[in-house]
Formats: structure tokens, C-alpha cells, sequence
């Protein structure tokens, strides 16, 4: 089914969404009607627009008894700034050497955008403020947070050394309790230099000094994160953590017993909220700094989407 025909059931529960606004309590109207079953085949058989090569087929969410909650398909002609804030950072963590922007859209030197359907963020060589290289980081947080669910993206990875492309998650409650303590949940991290690779990890602790980081590899049997389109996700439910790369389970990761409540956050009740971004160099790949002549290089995200096997408050 094209994307046209899923625009138009989107539509549909559009008006449905407006006529119930009314005499739903204050956020409940977005979640009654997105996560009504009749949306699950269409999103399910979608075939995108301008996104290339296709990813392998992965198991349908629908399929395990999962409801979409939220989802972003980048199919307007502007950045939906109710689902997402546009981070400006001049002096990032971890050694990276870009500066996060707020260029969006149209705006001259944009660094993020939409484009046939698709969410582009790129990272360039240039001179900005004090920092040579430019890029952007997506979040939603205070827009769109959820405790528990599965969190999927379509995404093809840039191809340049130095390139550190991110799908993640943060704790909610950060402002308040700081990081790590807020917990962190990396869904997807990638080396430019390295095409067929990806990490998945966690980060936890009482703060940095003491944080604990549990992580896993994944290397593709064939084929490569940058020339085609491919899918990751993680399934978080209580106790329990499960990444995915194209519908294929390639790390569990459960509880440890008399874990400190600290080293697990994921079950004390806070929200978590999204992030995608591009980073430039930093110690992920240390030794393998970017070119300072580097060309333009994109993270390009087909869609994100949000299901929940019941709605959580």
C-alpha cells in the first residue's frame, strides 16, 4: 500500500482525533485514537516514498499484540516541532568536535530537514562559531515520553571515518536527577568507518563517576547500514531490555538480581524520551577522526514509531 493511501487513513483518524478532543481529558485524546486498530495494517504495509532500497522484512509489531501509541513518518514539509525540540549545544560531551545548531528547514546552512518523505540530519565541515564541523540533535523531550513499549526507526547511516550516527533514549526526569542516573537507552550507534556494524548499550549509575555501561555488537551477515534502509528497535518492558536490527532479536538483557535500584532506573517510573542525532568525531571511535575536507554526510531517518502493549500513564 502506498504512502498516499496511508495519508489518508491518517487523515481520517485525524478528524476523529479532533471531533473527541473535546471530551477526553488532556493528552488521552492523542493516545485513544492512535491506537486504534484500524491504523496497524497500514502502517504495517507501507511502502515509503523516496526512501530507496528496502530493509529486510521484519516481524510486524501488530503481529506480538503491540498498539501504535506514537508515530513520525516525515511526510510533512516542515520539522513537527510538537514532537520534537531541535537541540543547540556549542560545546558537546564525549570529545565530539561538531556544534548541534537549530538551522532547520528552510533556514540557510539547514542542517536538518524533510525531504520526500524522510528526515534528513547532516553533519558538515565548516566554520562555525568556535567549532569546524556543524550538525544537529533531535529530542522529545516534554512532547512525546513513554514508560514501557517498543521504539523503532528506519534508518540509513552516513559512510565517512568520524561519523557517530545515534538512535536513542533518555530518562525523563534528567533536569532532576542528572545523568546517568536518569538511566540511558541506546538503541542504535554506528561507526562511519565501519558499514556493516552497530552497538547497542545502557548507561546507569548514581552519577558518572560510578556509571555502569552494559553493551552489545551486532555485525550484519550482508550487506551494509549505509547503502540501504534498515530498521532498529528495542522492546522495554519491566526487568527486561531487547534490541532488534531488521525484526532479528540480537540481544536480551534482563535484570540482574539484587541489582541496586540506581543501576536499573528503567523501572521506577519515570518517562523516557527519544533523541537522533549526528556526531563528529569523539572517543566512540577514537583514533579515526573525520577528514577536515570531509563531504556533506547525512543520517537519514524513514520514520519513528511508538507502540505499547496497553497505554501507560
Amino acid at each position: 500500500m502506498g504512502r498516499e493511501m496511508f495519508r489518508q487513513q491518517r487523515a481520517r483518524i485525524a478528524g476523529f482525533m479532533l471531533r473527541r478532543r473535546e471530551s477526553l481529558r488532556p493528552g488521552v485524546a492523542q493516545l485513544h485514537a492512535l491506537s486504534l486498530l484500524v491504523l496497524v495494517p497500514y502502517l504495517a504495509a507501507c511502502v515509503t516514498e523516496g526512501s530507496g532500497e528496502s530493509s529486510p522484512p521484519s516481524v510486524p509489531a501488530e503481529a506480538a499484540g503491540w498498539e501504535l501509541v506514537w508515530a513520525d513518518e516525515f511526510d510533512g514539509i516542515e520539522l513537527d516541532r510538537s514532537s520534537w525540540n531541535v537541540e543547540v549545544v556549542a560545546d558537546p560531551f564525549n570529545e565530539e568536535l561538531q556544534y548541534y545548531t537549530d538551522r532547520t528547514d528552510s533556514a540557510p546552512g539547514a542542517n536538518v530537514w524533510l525531504e520526500d518523505g524522510v528526515l534528513v540530519i547532516e553533519a558538515r565541515a565548516e566554520s562555525y562559531e568556535h567549532r569546524h564541523y556543524t550538525s544537529a540533535r533531535l529530542n522529545t523531550q516534554g512532547l512525546r515520553e513513554f514508560r514501557y513499549g517498543r521504539f523503532e526507526a528506519r534508518i540509513r547511516m552516513p559512510e565517512a571515518t568520524g561519523m557517530w550516527p545515534a538512535f536513542w533514549m533518555l530518562g525523563g526526569n534528567i533536569d532532576e536527577v542528572g545523568w546517568p542516573a536518569c538511566g540511558e537507552i541506546d538503541i542504535m550507534e554506528g561507526k562511519g568507518r565501519l558499514p556493516d556494524w552497530t552497538s547497542v548499550a545502557i548507561h546507569t549509575g548514581p552519577d558518572p563517576a560510578v556509571r555502569r555501561v552494559i553493551s552489545s555488537e551486532y555485525t550484519l551477515p550482508a550487506g551494509d547500514f549505509q547503502s540501504g534502509w534498515h530498521e532498529f528497535s528495542v522492546e522495554w518492558e519491566p526487568g527486561k531490555l531487547r534490541w532488534f536490527v531488521d525484526g532479528e532479536e540480537i540481544y536480551v538483557l534482563e535484570r540482574p538480581e539484587d541489582d541496586p535500584p540506581e543501576y536499573w532506573p528503567f523501572d521506577d517510573g519515570h518517562t523516557f524520551f527519544l533523541l537522533l542525532n549526528l556526531a563528529v568525531g569523539g572517543w566512540f571511535d577514537e583514533g579515526h577522526p573525520p577528514s577536515p575536507s570531509m563531504e556533506p554526510q547525512q543520517l537519514r531517518v524513514d520514520w519513528v514509531r511508538v507502540w505499547q502493549q496497553e497505554i501507560r500513564g
